[in-house]
């Protein structure tokens, strides 16, 4: 079994400080995608560039503190591919692809990390210009190999993946415009939304995500924003979930499906 986590770190460094890399040594995970990692080079280096014994590879932002993706591997891959816009994306540091190619097949496992629109219409349109990007690439990608994407997607499908929904349907992170896209993808684009493969009808149990305000957390009014994202053939070997909650990293909480899948 192939053991894949996705974790919004909201930093790596407090991440730490609240005990991920123990959880991930208990976990005995074969990989684990990471958004928000929120360091430059020289911050990672000598600290961070392996966690659990999984080796770390990493696209950082331009801009200190901000954005940044990992994925940590206990296998080692055929190749690496950092960024997939070549400008304004890859500047703020989103996507992090690893290959594990062999004759007989193409694999890949992505880490990449949504804009959130939330802060104001500069970054919304920004949201909508990586998500015009984002598709034509997966789509091209799709047409070559099979692939997961372990992703903050920031935007929460349907009325199932958010609490407050009638509430936020003006909001960013549950647009129309988003949510169609969303619809798009998992439809004509023909990728998996394995959480909901595998659990159709989760409601309060999906969240991945609490805002820091009032008692979100305690109370569960949370949003689905995390996701495994993969083509048929990968997705149709996830054989079981979960988002753990016992403990506390991150707002995100570590999302995690094993497929049976040996690399």
């Amino acid at each position: 079994m192939f053991k894949l986590t996705s974790l919004n770190l909201n930093g790596i460094r407090s991440a730490t400080t609240k005990g991920v890399e123990a959880w991930l040594a208990q976990e005995k995970l074969d990989c684990i995608c990471v958004q928000e990692v929120k360091a430059q080079a020289p911050d990672v280096a000598g600290k961070f560039e392996e966690l659990a014994g999984l080796k770390g590879h990493f696209q950082f932002a331009e801009k200190k503190g901000y954005s940044g993706v990992g994925v940590y591997t206990r296998h080692e891959p055929s190749d690496v591919v950092i960024g997939f816009d070549g400008g304004e994306f890859d500047a703020e540091g989103r996507y992090v692809e690893l290959r594990f190619d062999t004759p007989a097949r193409k694999l890949s496992i992505i880490s990449s990390y949504f804009p959130s629109g939330s802060s104001g219409p500069e970054r919304q349109e920004a949201k909508f210009r990586f998500l015009d990007k984002m598709y034509p690439h997966l789509m091209a990608l799709k047409a070559e190999r099979d692939f997961i994407v372990c992703s903050d997607v920031n935007i929460a499908h349907q009325q199932a993946d958010l609490k407050n929904w009638k509430g936020n349907l003006k909001n960013s992170g549950f647009l129309p415009e988003e949510r169609a896209w969303m619809t798009q993808l998992t439809t004509e684009g023909g990728v998996v939304d394995v959480y909901r493969r595998l659990k159709p009808d989760a409601t309060e149990a999906c969240y991945t995500w609490w805002s820091n305000r009032g008692q979100a957390y305690a109370k569960n009014v949370g949003w689905r924003l995390d996701y495994h994202l993969a083509t048929p053939a990968l997705a149709d070997k996830a054989r079981t979930e979960s988002i753990y909650k016992d403990e506390k990293f991150s707002d995100h909480a570590p999302f995690t499906v094993e497929y049976d899948l040996d690399l």
